[in-house]
């Protein structure tokens, strides 16, 4: 087996963008792989005990190899140390993965996640702590960052981020609002941004990370939408190349790893070299000490799969997103919304594999075309709203061109525009702290009384999840408006809602 310690990886990311040959291999898939070879009597868990006939109900869903890959943590050698590696100098191949993967994205050191890019977030806002109390972040942030920010009782200070009022989209933010935000409040610990937006809208990584350092703390990048950059000359450059300092990559996302696995990458600098340890005693802490070897294991192969064949495969997906931009440039009837992504004041790129099509004046609202695509073609979208359709190509997977196209082309269209729903709305007057709210006593009352009271909850219209609501801001109209028409569209949802259609909402009790 090929090995790769993490000081290897931190060389090869710091001194050279080339391909190491050991990029080929796939430490810990593999590792896991000859274990399930064996015939073991397993008397330990997973119950199952990685036979498919003691769970058929679950390998009917994955399939007996699944269950015979399904191992738990703390296997000697595989994810924990073997003294027989440990005295030879050697990791394990879980450490391999990761340090290859530190290597694919340019970070100085990368951690394996479990729980998503919430997951992620949630270390991030605990590291954060651990540094101060204050702190600048981007207002719209992933409702993870605000659970986290809750959880550790941390005092936000929100820069707004742009906002497509039409599109209905939040898009980010500027290096000139960052140093302006830091300057208001010299206490902050650290700054939080997102990029890209889930529109697609890249922020000024660079110039937002020299803000920061200059003020002498570090950046925090919610890059949950962007694991596939830097990995294709045609895509934009990720933000650990770009100066961040601990990164959150929702690896299934864009770089097709399974579902709830993530990558926490920690950058270069002396910045980012201070929150190492840190960093690493917060992941163990909110780790799961019984870790998905299949999800660990998919993170490998992606890596493995983004780097090998990336530079084919991203074209070939690359070509079918601008064919189908091409085409909805072409059309009469729809419109294609990049030039509206790339006018945003914080936006210095976009993401190609984000292609958000304007559906005003096309004769339907963008929900109701999801809906039809769904029931009458089988074409499930990655988000929706009445002014826009939004679609996500994936990096190593080609879109069908002709048929997305065909079944855009056979929407129907009304002879007058449909109403769509009012924009999104802005955020409200904030009365307490987000912790103080969401553990105050708490009072249940109808949509028509709450306006004016505080929230104990956070709302986010899902997806993409960001909050229009936090605890401790006031009930305005416009957002009780907003949210409940969210909960009443087709597959409509507002995460942290207690009540599904908002007839109810949860306020901090008089």
């Amino acid at each position: 087996m090929l090995l790769i310690s993490p000081s290897d990886a931190r060389d090869a990311a710091g001194a050279s963008e080339s391909i190491s040959p050991l990029q080929s291999t796939t430490p810990y898939a593999d590792a896991l792989r000859s274990l399930a070879s064996h015939d073991w009597q397993r008397l330990h868990v997973p119950a199952h005990q990685g036979r498919d006939h003691n769970a058929p109900g679950v390998a009917s869903l994955v399939g007996p190899e699944a269950l015979a890959l399904d191992f738990p943590m703390l296997f000697s050698g595989i994810d924990q140390h073997d003294w027989r590696l440990v005295s030879s100098g050697r990791e394990t191949p879980l450490v391999q993965a990761q340090a290859l993967a530190a290597e694919a994205w340019g970070a100085s050191r990368t951690w394996f996640l479990t729980n998503g890019a919430s997951g992620g977030n949630h270390i991030a806002t605990t590291v954060v702590r651990a540094l101060g109390r204050e702190f600048v972040v981007q207002r719209s942030v992933h409702s993870s960052v605000i659970d986290g920010i809750t959880h550790v009782d941390l005092e936000p200070h929100f820069v707004q981020g742009a906002v497509d009022a039409g599109l209905g989209s939040a898009h980010g933010v500027t290096a000139e609002q960052v140093e302006e935000a830091l300057a208001a409040h010299p206490d902050s610990a650290a700054v939080y941004v997102v990029s890209p937006s889930y529109f697609g809208a890249v922020a000024d990584i660079t110039g937002i990370s020299a803000v920061a350092h200059r003020y002498e703390v570090p950046l925090i990048v919610d890059e949950a939408w962007g694991s596939h950059f830097g990995l294709h000359p045609a895509l934009p450059v990720n933000a650990v190349r770009a100066g961040a300092d601990l990164v959150i990559s929702s690896t299934h996302k864009g770089a097709g790893s399974l579902t709830q696995s993530a990558m926490l990458h920690l950058g270069h600098g002396p910045y980012a070299r201070k929150l190492e340890s840190l960093v690493d005693r917060v992941v163990r802490s909110f780790q799961s000490t019984s870790c998905s070897a299949l999800l660990l294991a998919s993170l490998d192969e992606a890596r493995r799969h983004l780097v090998m064949d990336g530079p084919e495969m991203i074209g070939k997906a690359l070509e079918s997103a601008e064919a189908i931009r091409a085409a909805v440039r072409a059309s009469p009837r729809f419109r294609d919304a990049t030039p509206d992504i790339l006018a945003s004041p914080d936006a210095v790129a976009n993401d190609p594999f984000k292609i958000v099509i304007d559906t005003r004046g096309a004769g339907i609202t963008g929900t109701d075309a999801q809906y039809r695509l769904i029931r009458d073609h089988r074409i499930y979208c990655e988000l929706a709203t009445p002014a826009a359709l939004l679609l996500l190509v994936g990096a190593t997977a080609p879109a069908d061109v002709e048929r997305i196209l065909t079944a855009l082309h056979s929407l129907p269209q009304a002879e007058s525009e449909p109403e769509r729903m009012r924009a999104l709305p802005p955020a409200g007057e904030r009365r307490m702290g987000l912790q103080a709210a969401f553990f105050s006593a708490v009072e249940t009352v109808p949509w028509q009384e709450a306006e004016g009271r505080i929230s104990v909850d956070s709302l986010a219209a899902y997806p993409p999840g960001i909050p229009n609501v936090l605890p401790g801001e006031v009930l305005g109209s416009g957002s009780i408006a907003f949210l409940r028409g969210t909960a009443a569209a087709p597959s409509g949802y507002v995460r942290g809602a207690h009540d599904p259609a908002l007839d109810y909402f949860r306020v901090v009790a008089r």
